[in-house]
């Protein structure tokens, strides 16, 4: 059994979805696992991991346009604001998200599918750095 682990760090300009599934398979690639499993976990409260539609932006616009209707930026029912209006916003979407993903691994990548790319969700307004847990074990 091999396992192969990394601490990530990605740099979000603020609220946006960047994609990092060519960096994912980069490491699974380095990995040298060719059947087992990838685990991700972003270790903050406040940005979230998801599998998405990578060919069309309008479907990652479109849910933020949804998040935005049910987790609104300084709604006054949000007592903790100690960072700015998008604080509690921000863990609210982080809590209906994910911070973890866990993806099969073949043949040396992710078996995602045809239309799957993997994305950091940054939830605040302003620029944040994140650190990731890789963690890829098989044989």
């Amino acid at each position: 059994m091999l396992t192969y682990q990394k601490q990530l760090q990605f740099t979000c300009d603020g609220r946006q979805t960047i994609e990092i599934t060519d960096e994912i398979n980069s490491h699974v690639l380095a990995s040298e696992v060719e059947q087992g499993l990838c685990h991700l976990f972003l270790q903050h409260t406040s940005a979230s991991l998801i599998i998405c539609e990578n060919a069309d932006p309008t479907v990652r616009h479109d849910l933020e346009t949804f998040m935005q209707s049910i987790a609104r930026d300084g709604d006054p029912r949000f007592l903790h604001q100690d960072e700015g209006p998008d604080d509690m916003s921000a863990h609210i979407r982080t809590v209906l998200t994910q911070t973890a993903l866990t993806i099969p691994v073949a043949g040396g990548r992710c078996l995602l599918g045809q239309w799957q790319g993997i994305y950091l969700w940054e939830h605040r307004t302003q620029p944040h750095r994140r650190q990731m847990m890789l963690t890829i074990q098989g044989e």
